[in-house]
């Protein structure tokens, strides 16, 4: 069964993150808890900041971040608490924004295709099995053998598209 982008995926520009970082939180939590992870301070914080927004954020503005709340912290620190979270399924990376979002999905295996607003720069994610397959398909064809997929389209969401004829 294909799953479309839910109504949800960008939220309305008012939306108050506090409901988005508490359950990010909590779910990360439990999944730690569930598989015997360390879900330790630091990655707990730098999970809260990429939940903070729901547009991407960048390694540099995490150091920032924490910085700004008196946290000691080096690159290699938080690109380690980066890696962790990308490898548990807690965020993504968008690779051509070198940037991180949070999965509301952690739980789920899935392969996400990301729409990135260029007007209010948040990202909204597809997860749609059919259009993985199409590719892997595709690059068979081809004799390519697809280990790893990161679809990223850019355009406008429907808060900003309404803005923009209002």
């Amino acid at each position: 069964m294909t799953k479309s982008i839910s109504a949800n995926a960008f939220p309305a520009h008012e939306h108050d993150h506090t409901v988005c970082i508490a359950d990010a939180l909590d779910s990360a939590e439990q999944h730690c808890v569930a598989h015997q992870l360390r879900f330790t301070p630091l990655r707990r914080q730098v999970l809260e900041i990429v939940w903070s927004r729901h547009a991407p954020i960048g390694a540099y503005e995490i150091l920032d971040e924490l910085r700004n709340e008196s946290r000691a912290a080096a690159p290699p620190t938080v690109y380690r608490a980066l890696e962790f979270l990308v490898d548990h399924g807690f965020v993504h990376k968008i690779e051509s924004l070198n940037a991180f979002v949070g999965c509301d999905r952690p739980d789920s295996e899935h392969v996400g295709q990301f729409l990135i607003c260029g007007s209010c720069h948040q990202v909204g994610e597809l997860d749609d099995p059919e259009i993985a397959k199409l590719i892997a398909k595709k690059a068979k064809t081809v004799g390519f053998d697809v280990s790893h997929q990161t679809i990223e389209v850019r355009g406008v969401c429907s808060n900003c598209a309404g803005e923009n004829h209002a």
